[in-house]
């Protein structure tokens, strides 16, 4: 059983740590940013890191509904993994759909040597444009580009600075496979295709896009 250790006053301002080997695995959960979604979601791939060898640092965060919204949920995913209380000499964020998105853009900012974006939110303007979710992206940074375009661009992820890779199912319904063969393109990162999979199976241990995760890791 993981042990809980929080990292501010909210209730969502905590983590829960898998004690394993000598690397640590920080999983930031998806779900559009919205409160409905937590960490439970990435329980399954938690034990099958343990499973590895790996220490894990499963993390929650205040989301849309509950304080959540730009910037306190990027400032809860940068206070979380700083406060992380293990040493390690690897540490890697992976992050499933809103959650790629915040392990990318985290990258930039804190002590990261590795990042892994599964089915990444990767480009809110494009999401935005599209509407995806109800217009989630708008809700998440209290507007349209055009209306705030400095939180649009602040934002949005940077090109990382360390070794990253970025999984996207072929058949995602919910983030387009465009938005992480775009960054990509861009920025030079790993990128790995599952031609059919789509937007859920990330989170299944057994899928073909988890283990292209494994192995590249």
């Amino acid at each position: 059983m993981p042990s809980r250790h929080s990292y501010g006053p909210h209730p969502s301002q905590f983590c829960e740590l898998y004690a394993g080997g000598p690397s640590v695995a920080v999983l930031i959960h998806g779900g559009f940013w919205r409160a409905r979604y937590g960490l439970d979601l990435e329980h399954a791939l938690a034990a099958d890191l343990v499973a590895r060898g790996w220490t894990v640092w499963n993390i929650e965060y205040r989301r849309i509904g509950e304080g959540g919204g730009w910037p306190q949920t990027y400032d809860d995913v940068r206070a979380a993994i700083s406060a992380l209380p293990v040493s390690a000499e690897r540490v890697v964020a992976i992050g499933h759909s809103a959650g790629g998105h915040l392990a990318v853009r985290a990258a930039a900012d804190v002590a990261l040597t590795g990042v892994v974006s599964q089915a990444g939110a990767l480009d809110l303007y494009e999401l935005a444009r599209r509407g995806t979710s109800d217009h989630v992206v708008r809700q998440f940074l209290g507007g349209s580009p055009d209306a705030v375009p400095a939180v649009f661009e602040a934002a949005t992820p940077r090109p990382p600075s360390v070794p990253a890779l970025l999984v996207h199912g072929a058949l995602d319904e919910d983030v387009p496979v465009s938005l992480s063969r775009d960054f990509a393109a861009h920025h030079g990162t790993d990128l790995a295709v599952i031609e059919d999979e789509g937007h859920m199976e990330h989170l299944d241990p057994g899928s073909q896009c988890w283990r292209a995760v494994i192995e590249w890791l």
